[in-house]
């Protein structure tokens, strides 16, 4: 699978391991920054993110900062993206089987690598259900319906 994914300056080392790990698993991992410790505004690469995953060049992404807050909110600007921030690896397969959520967003304060990575698996793993759940969907981008 084609992954982007993105961080601010919290989440750089979190980023990493994933990146690192998602590789050994065979996907195709876009890593769209930052690529130092430096200080970065995360808006910056939630847009970024939202751009590539607007734009086709992933089929899901992966948003993280310090609390998975803000990146979200910068991600979720773009009405092509759906991204859930979660904690767990409930919400993450939730995200999937009912709202499609093509962006998985995460803390990397508050969630440690080995519950990343289980959030990751579930949201990878999952299948949007469709059924009664299209309509709502398509109303998240298209309020107007």
């Amino acid at each position: 699978m084609r992954i982007a994914i993105a961080s601010d300056h919290a989440a750089l080392a979190l980023k990493a391991d994933l990146v690192q790990w998602l590789g050994e698993l065979g996907h195709d991992v876009a890593d769209l920054g930052p690529y130092n410790a430096d200080s970065v505004d995360y808006p910056d690469y939630g847009y970024k993110l939202a751009s590539a995953m607007a734009a086709g060049e992933a089929e899901r992404g992966i948003a993280l900062c310090g609390s998975g807050i803000g990146i979200s909110i910068a991600v979720n600007r773009n009405p092509a993206v759906r991204c859930a921030l979660v904690g767990e690896p409930l919400s993450a397969k939730l995200s999937r089987e009912h709202n499609d959520a093509n962006v998985l967003a995460m803390g990397a304060r508050l969630t440690g690598l080995d519950m990343a990575k289980a959030c990751v698996e579930a949201f990878l793993a999952t299948p949007f259900a469709g059924d009664r759940h299209v309509r709502r969907v398509t109303k998240l981008s298209n309020p107007a319906l």
